[in-house]
């Protein structure tokens, strides 16, 4: 349109736009008849509405504009609003756009070309956001709750459950302000319920996770019976799970089976978890019948590995022997899903291609894989362990049926292992040589088998203490697999078991280079260092075991014997009492301890550990000895009367005991009982020299007619016995044959029939140095009585520890993989 429009002239003669026409065809009444839009706008009501005054003063003057008959008339627009190039009282207007765009007749004459305006200056700053308006506050508000959550989460992953449950309650604390504080700004419609929903999940999860069930299912129940949550329904599961750890089974099948409803059927992975707790929940209260419905639905909908183990303890639970072997052909035919061990061997000499594949030789999906395969194998060999001495007449059968199945799936390797566990079996049932003859069958396979075959014989035959045996397959192993640490420990065994530690001592720290983790290797060289008085290092290494094993006791023990060969009696009490801590009741170790304070001198201390050391072990003669000489110290016979005698049960054909308990009722006074008792003991061991010296003292002190008698044999014996003293004496002087020789043993054995032996002798020294006959009986003081004290334990008697292959080790079947299947939450 503006093509039509020519400016006015101006009486400057620099104007551009002077000599133009001033004829504006746009006001041409003729062609009013032909115009289009006029007509319309005539025949609507666009036409009638009067006209608009504009507001603008520069554009709402009405201006005269020339038309086509010279005359100048003031003629409006429609709109109100003159045409932007036309003349007005004589004045011509610039038009807009080109001023715009800055061609103006400054700028002709050299002013400098700014169409941004960039010459004003920097624009002003923003205007400051009001942090005391309501809506920044609910912002803030609202990510000080996210944050909390955040935190909740991470403290969780961590495994400081109660800093996460405080954080969650202080997120659910914010929560509630910020939803009262949109209640009054903006309405209901407004609230953010994703973040009520996540506050309030989080808060039962970490409820749960600190064993605060009753405040998880009240929180779970808030989520739950709001109709805003969608989805909410799923969460019953997590109620469900609850329940199952409080033990309260039906109402978690309620919670399981309500969940199930809720969940709909295109999500076919939760519902089957969902059947596999529900199935493992009937297995906790017997209902096997419904658990093998849940298992066998979920084997041939998903199959996976945890279903078919379950279902193989269902049926195994029911005595269905049938069953058992199509649920053990079903796990076995599970797929594993994992890609085959080809992937990883490079097919050519591409450097490239070898980088990819060393990269990914390790990384978290083979890992993963791995762990994979792991548990398939232990479910596989645990489940035909625990059904193959049921479904045959006889276990062997049962162990080739599945040696059988599993040679013909993905997993052959392992039928060479179930063979292991059937010599392993053989064992458990005391059936040695079939064991033997069973792993003997392995010596013409691969060096895999061939080497734990082996290694079994090896501890094996070292157990029945046949070395020499041990040692040839011992010699086996390593040569099938020099890798194998287990070999090289049993190995290490036969030599130490030679006498010879240096080089077992080689063979302990081979198998440690080739396995850092070969407990056993590490716990031998630590004996053999103490066999070798290499004391720093035997507890440098058993030390480090500890660090390994940290309840073992049998490495605690090693400890504090170590540090009471070294003369340090206060780390070895330090150490006895961590070890008691792990086995309260272990008799040798609380006597060691009573020991260990009696050589300190700590009597009451000593006497506590005894004490506890014989309430738990009643039958140990050292023990015994020294709480009966314990309390004939403290003058208190009548107590040490009981132990004696308990002694006398144990070993009958000792007499020392039983003239410790007639030396008891004397010196309580009790000379009746005394004198019955020495009777007693004469008619046991009439040629007993010391009980007639005192039969005598007692006869003569009471004046009993048996005196005579009893001082009659006394003198008999002490001459025949020291007529035996000559013969011995004479037999030695001579020329010394051998048959003077086997004589003098002869008679030297023979007397000590009438001697206590040497303990004996040590207890009852001072009981022969007998009071005189005109001294008062009640001279004889506790001197006649030697309570010394001989150490219980004597030297240690150790022995290396065997390595067999660890599956030995292994239970047939373990109860808590019933509640691997629950959901996480």
């Amino acid at each position: 349109m503006m093509q039509n429009v020519h400016l006015a002239p101006e009486t400057d003669e620099d104007d551009l736009y002077s000599g133009y026409n001033d004829y504006n065809p746009t006001y041409d009444t003729e062609e009013l008849e032909n115009d289009t839009a006029f007509q319309q706008a005539v025949r609507t009501s666009h036409g009638r509405r009067p006209p608009i005054t504009a507001k603008i003063p520069s554009t709402a003057v009405t201006r005269p504009v020339a038309t086509g008959y010279g005359s100048k008339t003031s003629l409006a627009s429609s709109m109100g609003r003159p045409m932007t190039g036309a003349i007005q009282d004589g004045v011509t207007r610039p038009m807009t756009a080109v001023r715009a765009a800055g061609f103006t007749k400054a700028a002709l004459r050299g002013s400098a070309f700014d169409p941004l305006g960039q010459s004003r200056g920097p624009a002003p700053p923003l205007e400051a956001k009001n942090e005391d308006s309501p809506e920044e506050k609910i912002r803030q508000l609202e990510k000080k709750v996210n944050e909390l959550v955040e935190e909740s989460c991470i403290a969780n992953s961590c495994g400081d459950l109660k800093l996460a449950l405080e954080k969650a309650k202080d997120a659910g604390r914010k929560e509630r302000v910020l939803v009262r504080q949109r209640e009054q700004v903006t309405t209901p419609e407004n609230i953010n319920l994703d973040l009520t929903y996540s506050v309030l999940f989080n808060l039962a999860s970490q409820y749960s996770a600190n064993e605060m069930y009753a405040e998880a299912l009240n929180t779970y129940q808030v989520i739950v019976k709001n109709k805003m949550f969608s989805n909410a329904g799923r969460l019953k599961v997590n109620m469900g799970n609850i329940y199952l750890k409080q033990r309260n089974y039906s109402k978690a099948i309620k919670f399981y089976r309500m969940a199930l409803d809720q969940i709909p059927s295109v999500h076919k992975e939760m519902r089957i978890k969902i059947m596999q707790n529900i199935g493992v929940t009937f297995i906790k209260t017997g209902q096997y019948s419904d658990a093998i419905n849940s298992f066998e639905h979920i084997m041939s909908m998903a199959p996976n590995l945890k279903a078919g183990f379950n279902l193989i303890l269902s049926y195994f639970a029911v005595g269905d022997r049938d069953k058992m072997k199509k649920a053990f052909q079903k796990l076995i035919a599970v797929p594993l899903e994992i890609d085959e061990d080809d992937k990883y061997i490079s097919p050519s000499d591409d450097p490239h291609t070898n980088l990819v594949i060393e990269a990914i030789k390790n990384d978290h999906l083979r890992q993963m894989e791995r762990e994979r395969k792991a548990m398939a194998e232990k479910y596989i060999m645990t489940a035909a362990k625990l059904i193959a001495p049921v479904i045959e007449t006889s276990f062997a059968v049962g162990y080739d049926w599945c040696v059988e199945v599993v040679k013909a799936s993905q997993y052959v390797e392992l039928a060479n292992d179930l063979e292991i566990n059937k010599a392993i079996t053989y064992l458990r049932q005391k059936d040695f040589n079939q064991a033997v003859e069973t792993l003997k069958m392995f010596e013409k396979k691969d060096s895999r088998v061939k080497s734990a075959a082996a290694t079994n014989l090896s501890f094996l035959y070292y157990l029945e203490n046949e070395f020499a045996q041990a040692s040839s397959y011992a010699d086996l192993a390593v040569n099938s697999d020099r890798y194998n640490p287990s070999a090289l420990t049993n190995k290490g065994n036969t030599v130490f078991a030679n006498g010879d530690y240096e080089k077992a001592a080689e063979f302990y720290k081979e198998a440690l280079r080739n396995d850092s983790s070969c407990t056993e290797a590490l716990y031998n060289i630590g004996l053999t260092y103490k066999k070798l008085n290499r004391l720093d290092e035997a507890l440098d290494c058993f030390l480090k075991l500890h660090a390994i094993l940290r309840n073992s006791a049998q490495v605690l023990f090693q400890i504090a014997n170590v540090y009471e060969l070294m003369e340090d009696p206060n780390q070895a009490i330090e150490w006895l009492m961590q070890l008691i801590s792990v086995v309260p009741t272990d008799s040798r170790a609380l006597s060691k301890l009573g020991e260990l304070y009696d050589s300190e001198g700590d009597k009451s201390q000593a006497f506590q550990y005894y004490y506890e050391s014989y309430r738990y072990f009643p039958s140990n003669i050292e023990v015994i000895e020294w709480l009966g000489a314990y309390y004939i110290d403290t003058q208190f016979c009548e107590k040490a009367i009981q132990y004696f005698e308990r002694a006398s049960l144990i070993q009958p054909t000792q007499v020392k005991w039983q003239l410790m308990v007639a030396s008891c009722f004397r010196r309580s006074g009790n000379y009746q009982k005394a004198l019955d008792t020495y009777k007693d003991i004469h008619r046991k061991f009439p040629e007993n020299v010391e009980c007639l010296r005192f039969l005598v003292r007692l006869c003569t002190d009471i004046g009993l007619k048996e005196v005579q008698e009893y001082a009659t044999k006394l003198k008999r014996l002490e001459k025949m016995k020291e007529i035996r003293e000559q013969r011995i004496k004479s037999g030695r002087d001579s020329s010394g044959g051998s048959r003077s020789r086997r004589e003098g043993s002869a008679g030297s054995d023979s007397g000590q029939i009438c001697s206590a032996s040497s303990k004996g002798e040590r207890l009852s020294t001072k009981l022969r140095a007998l009071p005189g006959t005109n001294e008062p009986y009640e001279s004889s003081s506790n001197k006649e009585i030697d309570a010394s004290y001989v150490d219980p334990l004597g030297p240690q008697v150790e022995r290396p520890k065997t390595a067999a292959k660890k599956r030995i080790d292994e239970d047939d079947f373990a109860d808590e993989e019933l509640g691997d299947d629950l959901l996480p939450e």
